[in-house]
């Protein structure tokens, strides 16, 4: 056999094998990253949830969605009267979302500015000011 037809031969049978239709094989899943971010401590219990708040209220945004949530998220390490405000604070917040463009919208708007100035007085009752 000529040089060039032993080429061609090696040059088709790697284009074969090249092109078969089963998958490549997949690299390995890459290992668990050393660098773990700590959660931020909640010290004390419930400053986490007071500062999310002050955060929502100075920027006048506690009806864009998420805030209330991130709020109420944040109380799950909250002493009880700072959970418990949160929780009133998301309940709110949902029945403000239900009764969108029905007539008891304004006052469900209203309830939960309501329950944002009962959260911020229960923050400040337990020494977690909000407004810092």
């Amino acid at each position: 056999m000529s040089r060039f037809a032993i080429f061609v031969a090696i040059a088709l049978s790697a284009g074969v094998v090249g092109c078969s239709d089963e998958p490549a094989p997949e690299s390995p899943a890459p290992g668990p990253s050393t660098l773990v971010s700590a959660a931020p401590v909640d010290d004390p219990p419930g400053r986490l949830t007071c500062q999310e708040l002050a955060g929502a209220v100075r920027d006048a945004s506690l009806m864009q969605p998420g805030v209330v949530q991130a709020i109420v998220a944040a109380s799950g390490t909250a002493d009880a009267p700072v959970a418990d405000a949160a929780t009133a604070l998301g309940q709110a917040y949902q029945q403000a979302l239900t009764s969108h463009e029905t007539r008891s919208e304004p006052d469900a708007i209203a309830a939960v500015s309501a329950a944002a100035a009962d959260m911020s007085q229960v923050c400040a009752d337990s020494g977690l000011d909000s407004a810092n």
